[in-house]
């Protein structure tokens, strides 16, 4: 699609439907859309270029697990990595 004007019809994400609508261009940043207008239920948001913004539930799951990720291996503490250390052998058993 060519430039975007003022006033053209373009689908997007409608936070209000919960789904991809029809929407008018509202406002213009840097020769983009950057503001929307749906024409099925009128209500004004930022332009999400057809992406559905993650829903509430998969928030919290990610950060739950995120919070169980970083209790197992702590971001600031990286695993200890010895190359010049031979490998310790195992004293040799004494036979009876």
């Amino acid at each position: 699609m060519g430039e975007v004007r003022l006033g053209d019809t373009i689908d997007d994400f409608c936070v209000k439907c919960k789904r991809i609508t029809n929407h008018a261009v509202v406002s213009l940043m840097n020769g983009s859309a950057a503001k929307v207008r749906c024409r099925t239920c009128y209500s004004d948001h930022d332009y999400r270029n057809e992406i559905a913004p993650p829903s509430k539930r998969d928030l919290k799951k990610a950060a739950l697990f995120n919070q169980v990720l970083s209790s197992v291996a702590p971001a600031g503490d990286p695993l200890p990595v010895d190359s010049a250390a031979p490998p310790e052998e195992k004293p040799a058993r004494k036979k009876h």
